[in-house]
């Protein structure tokens, strides 16, 4: 399969998983579009990096996807830079935690405009262009969290369950457009962050990070072992391929078995 000559938008894309989605496009020859916070001079070296290694176009753009027009700008500018927006990827998202009556209001307000608003916006301003073009696939990241709930986390759960409702609605306007949606959704998975607060767990504890991490997975999942960026990033690609030209609106589980139980 190749993606040569598509143009795909990934948000939140300067690490972990959406940067791991970025280069899996990449890797099938799409040019891609960066987007996200962050060291601007290491996020350009590694938009370089991935151009070379790839021969595809890539820049980067850290629109504020927590306003609307900082989401709708981000898809025009995507748009007149690779003449065409084929796959949208969103990915953004942030996290608070807090129980429901101490969660404060503005948090509340940030994960919602994050994790669920802009992807409302980004797919609202992208829709046209692939209807026109009369082929396009939306990837949402979504999370276990989409389809399950933990305690303190109202903001984040309400907006990932939002989002696979999203998903859902625009898959079946956009059914017979040649289009697709589809919702990836990953239960623990290895990013540099999760790597940090291992190392911070084992050194409180007095452990190593092989026992905190096996004590984390069996918080929620009965496969003791987390799923990798790339592998989501090759899920992405499946999702893009004409292998998958018939699966939409789906909420495609990642997660060993989370959400199984």
């Amino acid at each position: 399969m190749t993606l040569r000559g598509r143009s795909a938008l990934v948000t939140g894309s300067t690490s972990g998983i959406g940067l791991a989605i970025a280069r899996s496009l990449a890797g099938e020859g799409a040019n891609v579009m960066i987007n996200g916070f962050g060291d601007r001079e290491e996020t350009v070296r590694v938009c370089r990096a991935i151009a070379e290694k790839y021969s595809v176009e890539v820049d980067y753009d850290d629109a504020d996807l927590s306003v609307a027009d900082g989401a709708v700008g981000l898809v025009a500018r995507t748009q007149e830079r690779f003449a065409q927006l084929d796959i949208l990827v969103n990915n953004a998202g942030i996290q608070y935690v807090a129980p429901v009556e101490e969660f404060p209001a503005d948090r509340w307000d940030a994960v919602i405009a994050i994790n669920l608003s802009a992807a409302f916006h980004t797919m609202r301003a992208a829709i046209p262009g692939m209807r026109a073009a009369r082929w396009g696939r939306i990837i949402n990241v979504a999370s276990a969290h989409g389809l399950v709930a933990s305690a303190h986390k109202v903001a984040y759960v309400a907006a990932k369950h939002g989002l696979i409702g999203a998903t859902k609605v625009a898959a079946i306007e956009l059914a017979n457009d040649a289009i697709t949606v589809n919702a990836i959704c990953p239960g623990w998975v290895l990013t540099p962050l999760v790597e940090r607060q291992l190392a911070d767990r084992a050194r409180e504890g007095g452990t190593d990070v092989a026992r905190e991490s096996t004590k984390l997975l069996e918080e929620k999942q009965p496969m003791h072992q987390f799923t990798t960026p790339e592998s989501i990033g090759a899920m992405a690609v499946f999702l893009c391929s004409d292998a998958a030209a018939t699966i939409t609106g789906a909420p495609l589980s990642i997660d060993g078995g989370w959400v199984a139980q």
